[in-house]
């Protein structure tokens, strides 16, 4: 898939269907954010696998979006400096690569610190930046199906002249 198209198409997803990825593609995702750039290339984030969907989804603001999903990927950080961009970074390449593929995904934010840190076990200077959710899409869309263009007319964002400035 061209990558703008990938971009532009992409929406967030929250309802999965029941088919579980396979190994190929998991480890695909997780290696888009792998390599994904950080600041002066310190990597100071790590990637946990959470299996309790349960367990993971009380601890985030939209718990719905976390029990149906086939993976659920936290991603902490660690350090000092831009870390919400390097995590940001690395959540978007694992999100576009999922895309490329059919499977959707969601950012979620994190509701209760503290039971997010038991299920990761991360140490007191670490932090979950967000959890990801991956599935197949309960209702499927072909990016193909329409071109960039359409895709950016359909999209409910403030219009370009209001958000681009030229100075």
């Amino acid at each position: 898939m061209d990558a703008f198209l990938a971009v532009v198409s992409k929406r967030e997803v929250r309802r999965y269907d029941t088919r579980p990825l396979g190994e190929d593609s998991t480890r695909r995702i997780l290696e888009a954010g792998r390599v994904a750039g950080s600041s002066a290339n310190r990597q100071r984030r790590r990637f946990v696998v959470l299996s309790d969907r349960d367990a993971a989804a009380e601890a985030v603001y939209e718990p719905d979006n976390l029990r149906g999903a086939a993976l659920l990927v936290a991603i902490v950080v660690a350090g000092k400096g831009p870390l919400g961009f390097d995590a940001g970074r690395a959540a978007q390449n694992m999100m576009l690569a999922a895309w490329s593929e059919g499977i959707g995904s969601c950012p979620n934010g994190v509701s209760d610190p503290d039971r997010m840190r038991e299920l990761v076990g991360h140490a007191p200077d670490q932090q979950v930046a967000t959890v990801l959710s991956f599935g197949y899409p309960e209702r499927p869309r072909d990016p193909q199906d329409r071109s960039a263009e359409e895709w950016i007319s359909r999209a409910n964002r403030r219009p370009f002249d209001e958000v681009v400035e030229r100075r």
